[in-house]
């Protein structure tokens, strides 16, 4: 699959690029990307969640009535779950909700994703680019130069590239990670990928293991 290059001024460089079709034009396989965004989405919940049940209700153990001849059905505790103020039946404990996936399903998954995207035509490859300083400014100029500040981004680094990460930081519908730290949601949340050059050989070596 070619892709032209274009600079952070949204202008094309005359070159471009060759994005692998292992990695990039795969047949999606939704199945795969369903469990990576499930796994994901479990491991931000924190699972501190809890409920006093009944062994755990601060009330008198005494008795509250006689156990005839009151018409009504027995009762031996305040603290039944019958009773207003009473424990909570089988309520929620603090759980992880976190699961295992293979490296291989994930892998899978995420290569899934970028061929979705692919499809889509929503993946823009940019020549690698810096600021002298954390510059938010100058980093929504390129959103512009790009057409995309009206829309979700992902940027995709090849090597740590602190400015640019704190340049985007408190922008809310752009992101920007290093090729190795790439998930599922990530990409498919995105409207748009824009993956620098040095990040392509990175990428596809990474999801070709």
């Amino acid at each position: 699959m070619e892709v032209k290059v274009l600079n952070n001024t949204g202008k094309e460089t005359g070159r471009s690029i060759t994005l692998s079709d292992a990695v990039f034009g795969i047949e999606p396989n939704n199945h795969a990307v369903y469990l990576d965004v499930k796994q994901y989405l479990a491991n931000q919940r924190q699972g501190t969640h809890k409920a006093k049940e009944r062994a755990e209700v601060t009330g008198s153990t005494r008795k509250i009535k006689k156990q005839k001849g009151t018409g009504t059905a027995r009762a031996g505790s305040v603290k039944s779950p019958l009773f207003k103020g009473g424990g909570t039946v089988f309520g929620p404990r603090p759980r992880s909700y976190s699961f295992k996936l293979n490296k291989q399903l994930k892998r899978l998954a995420r290569k899934s994703a970028f061929s979705i995207k692919a499809k889509e035509s929503n993946i823009i490859v940019v020549e690698d680019f810096t600021f002298d300083a954390p510059n938010t400014k100058n980093f929504i100029n390129v959103l512009k130069a790009l057409g995309l500040e009206n829309k979700k981004s992902l940027f995709i680094l090849g090597d740590t590239n602190k400015n640019v990460y704190l340049s985007s930081r408190n922008l809310k519908a752009s992101s920007v990670v290093n090729n190795s730290e790439l998930s599922t949601y990530e990409i498919l949340n995105a409207n748009n990928i824009v993956l620098f050059e040095g990040a392509v050989e990175g990428i596809e070596e990474n999801l070709s293991k």
